[in-house]
């Protein structure tokens, strides 16, 4: 049985086609931000006193929680036990305050 999409076999595929494309350059790149109005209020960033901050080691427990407090925090979306984690992080904060 004979193909009937002929055009696929002839025409380069996305990276091929990105390969053949020179590249802009960083000043073509920084003139092209400078127009854009969406960039206008943006300044530049001074990354020099930057720090690499490498989060604890979690530790794997076994906790039972009230069903409604499970309830809320997986109805906010993936990432529930780094939110449950957050919130018992900033109440020993407090408490370490008093």
């Amino acid at each position: 049985m004979k193909s009937t999409s002929s055009a696929s076999a002839t025409r380069p595929d996305k990276d091929q086609r990105k390969a053949s494309q020179p590249l802009p350059t960083d000043a073509a790149i920084d003139a092209a931000v400078a127009k854009d109005p969406d960039w206008a209020e943006f300044e530049p960033i001074d990354w020099s006193k930057a720090e690499i901050v490498t989060p604890p080691k979690k530790q794997a427990i076994s906790i039972r929680l009230d069903e409604d407090l499970i309830g809320f925090f997986k109805a906010e979306g993936p990432g529930y036990q780094r939110r449950i984690n957050a919130v018992l992080r900033g109440y020993v904060k407090q408490r370490k305050k008093r």
